[in-house]
């Protein structure tokens, strides 16, 4: 009997699924699909295996929660490993740890290329910022780094006399491929998911939090260009 009641039921969702292919435009299919397909996964996962088919069922809801996640913003990344945004300049790559809000970088030129910014001496730092001179961008970079790492040091740097001066405005436009690497994404990316990344990025760099006022530009120039 159980068997019989779980045919029937998968026969009605069937014939609604038609049903919706044959008389909704393909554009609404889409959204329907999005917004429903992850819990008509999730209960077509449990009910498979309320009627003994565990082995469909049970990667049938983790299928259907990875997509709520998807939809929702939320990418689940192979391995376990935390997301991460990337800004680069001419002299510096940075990273920005979406889960613990961490900020590293490797150097990309000069003495110290190739080596990151934590496993480097808060004097070394220092002489990197005052060579940034004529790189204002990767300056930039740098002091969100040491603001971090080495509270108070902007006092020190103006004692000795190297307090930044304003440097040249940053070169070139911005690309889509910064922009998605800038909030952590995939290319492709929804508007849903450039929003939510955009927030949760504010809330770990905002200014009014403690954080960078360029890392936050950026992050709202990549939104900007996504959305736009």
């Amino acid at each position: 009997m159980p068997y019989v009641f779980g045919f029937l039921v998968m026969l009605l969702i069937a014939g609604g699924v038609v049903a919706l292919v044959l008389t909704v435009p393909a554009k609404s299919q889409a959204a329907f699909l999005r917004a429903a397909g992850p819990g008509f996964a999730v209960a077509t996962g449990a009910a498979l295996t309320l009627f003994g088919r565990a082995g469909i069922g049970l990667p049938l809801i983790g299928a259907g929660v990875a997509w709520w996640l998807r939809n929702r913003g939320v990418r689940p990344v192979p391995g376990g490993a935390s997301r991460k945004s990337t800004v680069r300049s001419a002299t510096l790559e940075m990273e920005l740890d979406h889960d613990s809000g961490e900020l590293d970088g490797i150097v990309l030129a000069g003495p110290m290329e190739g080596k990151r910014l934590s496993g480097l001496r808060d004097r070394q730092l220092l002489e990197m910022w005052r060579n940034c001179a004529g790189d204002d961008e990767s300056r930039q970079l740098l002091e969100a780094y040491l603001d971090r790492r080495i509270p108070g040091w902007r006092e020190n740097a103006k004692a000795e006399g190297g307090a930044r001066q304003a440097g040249p405005a940053r070169s070139g436009a911005m690309t889509k491929q910064e922009a998605y690497q800038i909030l952590g994404l995939q290319p492709g990316a929804g508007p849903q998911e450039v929003r939510d990344a955009h927030r949760r990025l504010m809330k770990r760099v905002h200014p009014d939090h403690g954080g960078s006022t360029f890392l936050a530009a950026r992050i709202n120039e990549a939104k900007d260009l996504l959305l736009h």
